[in-house]
């Protein structure tokens, strides 16, 4: 193990750099990268379309209430429980996936979020089952959150083992763009079915559609992972070490101060894009009486920016280092805050579009871009699996989980976007001090 200053380009599995081009030119990486990009997004094509389907339909259909603002509360309640659930299956994936490797774990993970949203597809409404119907979403929520909790670490450790040290910012890159592909393949869906059926019929089956297409996916992550290898980085470990014997333990005793600041760090990348992605959509049909397609328009064209922009800020940070292109990413966002809901409330659509697209494509982007080497690289392959899931997992209780919760009730309690406002400057800071205070220097 090295403990040599960091310079933004360890090499992880300290391959020969001969090792390292073969793999580069026979296009390994490429296909790890590729596999764990798809995987991210039938991963988050499942975690996403609820997020979509309880601004649209669920705080209608299973928690009905006079006020359409106290519906979406309700139902982003359930959202958050999702969340929660996430740090319990980084715990439980993480501890195998350092045990006995990384690829069986991310078969199982893919097959837990796809199922999962397969059910919540078939479930009766309010009116049909009365408290049921939100009880079993609620426990669907806790599958699907467990799921994806063990997916992410896995999914990038793979790719981040796998790539050369001088390109490994650039990779863990690509495996995000399945992030914003998962987010918009089922705004596409949706928006499909709301703008082709009445909404009687919309709300009654026709939202449920893209809920049932998992199958498909999963079939096609299932089929894609098979045929993945394992990682050279853990195959090393293997040879010369015995496996942790309780890698999350190990994690948290050797490393605490890098996952608290890892927690920080992460905090305002996953809170903020659910205000830019979620709470907009909200915002936007039940405040400001827009049209939903014109938000869910000014999404799609968010999300797809991003799939551009995360590989070249990845690149970026292989080039200026991780640490400045989170900051530098940080500040932005603190700085949009203040003008995102003044774009939003000005009614023009090129306004809300713009705000959207700067908080998805630029600010998201910037630092989801770098992220997922810098937090990789604060841990040694033998805890890697589990330690990274304990950052990527608990962050996103305090921020993306809870952000729709909590914005969506400032706006309830008060009426105004002012404290949202300092909520999201807050997140920001609080994450640009973390992410400066973080030292990966871990072979």
């Amino acid at each position: 193990m090295s403990h040599k200053a960091f310079d933004g380009r360890i090499d992880l599995a300290e391959p020969s750099p001969h090792a390292a081009a073969t793999d580069v030119e026979s296009g390994l990486v490429e296909r790890v990268a590729f596999a764990s990009a798809i995987g991210n997004a039938i991963e988050y094509y499942d975690f996403t379309l609820y997020a979509t389907a309880t601004a649209l339909v669920f705080n209608k259909i299973f928690f009905p209430s006079s006020d359409p603002l106290v519906g979406s509360l309700a139902a982003f309640a359930t959202f958050f429980v999702g969340y929660c659930a996430r740090p319990i299956g980084g715990m439980l994936f993480g501890h195998f996936g350092d045990r006995v490797g990384r690829k069986a774990m991310l078969l199982i993970t893919i097959m837990m979020m796809g199922l999962g949203t397969v059910l919540i597809g078939l479930m009766p409404s309010y009116d049909q089952v009365g408290v049921l119907a939100p009880i079993g979403l609620l426990i669907l929520r806790i599958v699907q959150g467990i799921g994806l909790g063990g997916e992410y670490g896995g999914g990038m450790v793979m790719t981040v083992e796998h790539a050369p040290p001088e390109k490994r910012g650039y990779y863990s890159a690509l495996v995000h763009i399945g992030v914003p592909a998962g987010f918009l393949i089922p705004i596409v869906l949706l928006s499909v079915m709301a703008a082709a059926m009445p909404e009687d019929v919309f709300l009654a089956w026709g939202w449920r559609l893209p809920f049932l297409f998992s199958i498909v996916l999963v079939g096609l992550g299932v089929f894609i992972r098979r045929r993945i290898s394992e990682t050279p980085a853990f195959a090393k470990m293997l040879k010369e070490e015995k496996p942790a014997r309780l890698p999350l333990v190990e994690a948290v005793t050797g490393h605490w101060r890098d996952i608290l600041l890892g927690i920080g760090a992460k905090i305002a990348e996953s809170g903020l894009f659910n205000v830019y992605a979620v709470v907009a959509i909200t915002y936007c049909m039940t405040r400001l009486g827009l049209p939903k397609q014109t938000i869910l328009n000014g999404v799609l064209l968010g999300c797809a920016l991003e799939c551009i922009t995360l590989p070249m800020f990845g690149a970026l940070s292989d080039r200026i280092g991780r640490k400045a292109v989170y900051a530098i990413g940080m500040a932005f966002q603190a700085a949009l805050a203040l003008v995102f809901f003044p774009m939003l409330d000005s009614g023009n659509t090129g306004l809300i579009w713009l705000a959207i697209a700067l908080g998805l494509a630029i600010g998201h982007g910037s630092v989801y871009g770098a992220q997922g080497a810098f937090f990789s690289e604060l841990f040694p392959a033998r805890i890697r699996y589990s330690g990274l899931s304990l950052v990527q997992q608990l962050g996103p209780i305090l921020g993306g989980g809870l952000s729709p919760l909590i914005a969506t009730a400032i706006l309830a309690a008060y009426g105004t976007t002012t404290f949202v406002t300092v909520y999201m400057v807050g997140m920001a800071l609080l994450s640009a001090v973390s992410a400066l205070a973080l030292q990966p220097r871990h072979a």
